[in-house]
């Protein structure tokens, strides 16, 4: 078992707090639907993302001077397992492209500890 594999993984589809993850090595990573779909590594997103130089799971900024819009809440529909490897989501936008490997999910795990260590790499 390597570092990315997750021991435990808890979709929390009905009070839409996001996923939890306890991973083989004992760390434990808790995303919000919010970050994972800012967060979707499907090659549209992600060149949308190059574009604007947003990073995995930061939010998409208004244009200066812009009003702010109503933005329903990002919130999967329905989420499956994809072979062992990764989980994908189906969201309320209607956007399905983006597969979450297990590896993609640890490198991108938003708690304190892994953020700081992004950092200082």
């Amino acid at each position: 078992m390597g570092v990315a594999d997750p021991k435990s993984v808890k979709v929390n589809l009905t009070n839409g707090t996001g996923v939890d993850i306890v991973w083989s090595d004992g760390h434990q990573s808790n995303y919000s639907f919010s970050f994972l779909r800012d967060a979707c590594p499907c090659a549209l997103c992600n060149e949308e993302r190059e574009k604007s130089g947003r990073a995995p799971g930061e939010p998409v900024k208004p244009p200066p001077g812009s009003l702010p819009m109503f933005k329903a809440v990002a919130k999967p529909n329905s989420a499956e397992g994809v072979g062992k490897y990764a989980i994908k989501f189906h969201w309320n936008d209607g956007h399905d492209l983006g597969i979450y490997s297990w590896r993609f999910l640890r490198d991108v795990c938003p708690c304190a500890e892994c953020k700081s260590a992004r950092a200082a790499s």
